[in-house]
This record gives C-alpha cells, structure tokens and sequence, in this order.
C-alpha cells in the first residue's frame, strides 16, 4: 500500500514536471522576457504607425525583449529631465541635437563605445551628424534619421517669370524674388526669422553661434553680414515675407497655399505639400550659396540610453536595431525622413530621387542645429530680437547685442 501511494505520487511528479516543461517551451515565462521602456515624442499618425511596426519588427527577433513605448506629448524634454533626477526615466529615448550638450555633459547618459560591434558599422553613419553626439572622446547616442534645408520653388510661378534654372547664388536668389512678387504669388521668397533657419547665414561669413565656452557670439560682425541680407531683402527689395504677414503658420504653409514662389524648408515639407496641396508643382534645390560657399542646416535626433538604465544589454540591443541597417531602411523606406547611414540612403536611392538628393547632397557640410549647453538662452534672445530689426524696430546690430548681452547674462546665472 506504501509502495503504491509513493508510485502514485512519483506519477503525479512526474506528469507535472512534463506539463511544466512543455509550457516552458511553448510559452517564454514572464520573468524571463526584459521590458525595455522607450520614449519619444509624437509624430503624425503614419510616422507613429511605422514606428510601431519596426517595434513589432524587433520584438520578433528578439522574443526575451518587450519594449515598451511611450509618447510624450507635451513639454517633452521637461518631462524627461524630471524622470532623470528622480530615476524614473525611460532604458531608452529620444535626444534632439539641440538638447544633447548639456544631456552629455551631465552624466545622465550611458556612453556607447564599449557596446559597438564591427557588425554594427560605425563607419556607415553620415559623420556630420554623428558628432553631435559626441562629448569628451565619447559617443552617447546614434541619430535615427535627418533632415536638412533646401529651396523649395514653384514651377509655374518660374515659368511665367521666364525662369528655368534655381538660384545658385543668394544674389540670383534676391533677384528672382524680385521678379516673382506680385507674380502668381504675392511675393518671391518666404523668409522664417528664427536662429534655427538663420545659422548658416551667420557662419557663411566667419560668423559663430558660441565660443568654446558656450556664451553667445552671433552679434559679431562678420555673423551681422549674413544676417543683413535677410534684413535688405525684406525691407529694401520688399520681396520677402513672413508667415505672419500672410495669415498662415509655417513656411511650408506660405509655400503651399502659393502666398510666396520660393521658401527654405526641411525634407519633412515634402510629405506635407504633396498630400495638402496635390495640384502644386514644385522642385527642390541646394540652397544657394553665400559668400562662395555652400551651407545649410540639419536636424537630427538620436537614441540615446538612461545610465541608470536596468536592462543595459537589452536597451543596446534595442538602439542598435533602431539604428542598424535593418531597421533604418524600415524607418525611413516612407520617405518622411532620412537615413543617417550612407549604405540605407545609396539602397533607398535617396541620392539620386529628384525631390530628396538636395537634401542628401548639404548633409556634408551643412551646420548642425547646436548652440551649446543652454540653447534656450540663445535661441530665444536671438529670436525675441532679430524678428525686432527685421520690422525696423532697431538696427540690426543694436537688436543682436542686446540679444547676445542678455543670452550670456542667463548663461552665466546658470553655471
């Protein structure tokens, strides 16, 4: 009887570390699946959608990882600096190039040399955009895509202003503007009036952003003389105008609803145009050049990881996914932005499409969206103050040593 109770039991045991076993194998046990948190801000619906296949992509290939996304609608990078301090962050999210000088110089991000395979191709990445994420001999993010700035210009405002070719000097620019106003558009070119769109302006003559040291240095002469052709432009030749002075919110707005024959805008306007304005035929080019020199703007965004990340090896393997070949080509085959690796940009033939190979083409030499460790200060001074002198309010130069005083006054508060 003994016996048989022990064999009955044995039995039991035996049925139950099979069931187990099984359902081992069929079904992953929860503790041993890694959730990756991961968060971003919002795009439009198709960009989210994508996002969210390339996430269902991963999630495949690597069944012991879950990610978790979380977008962020509002105040994004306040929300994000506050999870920081109280180690509450996402393992891995979006860093714009603006933001990431002060994020690398506070020790809050998680340097991803140690992590780099040879299979992961460092040497595939655009360097331009690489390096702005680069602090100290480190690198603490990889950009997922990129835009940067080309001429917008409508076909048959050209045409009937007996134009054929785009401005290749910013010379010819002012002038074609000239003979486009009061054409089929009510004026020839769509200025935007902030330090984002104006940088390379200020450089195209020897001009800085900032010193070494991160303090303001636009209001510097040689940085007034590219800033002075926006201002001639629009209050001498009178053939340049603002969003506001049309009644609409962007440049792409201006340029769309055909207020202004040309504007300068990002890859981005190109989606925007074709699905809101269908019946609008327009070209894109390289930015004419200033001073004899070819320049631009670019924006990007990387990945970046929390140092306080618990799942570092899954959070890397979800950025080098994100940032590799595979999921590059998957994030950026729609063409709402651009890849960041040489090899995804030939594949996609992003070099030889007819709207999108100016934009390949400035990413070399183009001025990366950076303005030190306290961005807010400059950006706001400078825009506060430069919109003042283009409505003839003040000189210009009186306008942007105001602008620079005031920046570098915050600055030093904050240090």
């Amino acid at each position: 009887m003994r016996n048989s109770w022990f064999k009955f039991w044995g039995l039991i045991i035996a049925i139950a570390i099979a069931i187990i076993s099984c359902h081992s194998l069929t079904l992953p046990s929860a503790s041993t699946r890694v959730t990756v948190k991961l968060s971003g801000w919002g795009g439009n619906p198709v960009e989210q959608k994508l996002l969210q296949q390339v996430l269902k992509d991963f999630e495949a290939q690597h069944p012991k990882i879950k990610v978790k996304y979380e977008v962020i609608s509002d105040q994004y990078m306040d929300v994000i600096k506050t999870r920081l301090v109280g180690e509450a962050a996402p393992d891995v999210f979006y860093l714009d190039a603006l933001e990431a000088p002060f994020f690398m110089s506070q020790n809050v991000l998680e340097p991803l040399n140690t992590y780099i395979t040879p299979e992961f191709d460092l040497a595939d990445f655009e360097p331009n955009l690489l390096n702005s994420f680069k602090y100290q001999n480190q690198i603490y993010g990889f950009p997922k895509d990129y835009s940067t700035l080309s001429l917008f210009y409508n076909k048959k405002a050209f045409a009937e202003a007996g134009l054929s070719n785009p401005p290749s000097t910013w010379e010819e620019l002012r002038n074609y503007s000239e003979k486009l106003t009061g054409k089929i558009n009510k004026y020839g070119f769509g200025e935007i009036p902030e330090l984002a769109r104006q940088a390379y302006k200020i450089k195209a003559f020897g001009g800085q952003i900032i010193n070494q040291n991160d303090y303001a240095t636009f209001a510097s002469e040689p940085g007034l003389q590219g800033l002075q052709l926006v201002i001639d432009q629009y209050q001498k030749d009178r053939s340049s105008a603002q969003k506001s002075d049309v009644g609409t919110n962007s440049g792409s707005e201006m340029f769309g609803q055909s207020k202004v024959a040309m504007v300068i805008e990002g890859n981005w306007a190109i989606p925007y145009l074709q699905e809101t304005f269908p019946k609008l035929e327009f070209a894109t080019a390289e930015i004419p050049t200033i001073n004899g020199k070819n320049n631009t703007m670019v924006f990007t965004v990387a990945y970046v990881m929390n140092k306080q990340a618990k799942h570092k090896a899954e959070a890397w393997e979800l950025i080098s996914y994100l940032t590799g070949k595979q999921g590059m080509q998957k994030w950026t085959g729609k063409g709402f932005a651009l890849p960041t690796r040489k090899s995804v940009a030939e594949k996609l033939g992003y070099d030889k499409d007819p709207l999108r190979s100016p934009f390949v083409s400035g990413v070399s030499y183009a001025t990366p969206w950076q303005a030190g460790k306290y961005p807010a200060a400059i950006v706001n001074n400078f825009d506060n103050q430069f919109i003042s002198a283009l409505l003839g309010q003040q000189p210009l130069k009186q306008a942007m040593v105001r602008a620079q005083t005031a920046a570098n006054k915050q600055i030093q508060a904050m240090e």
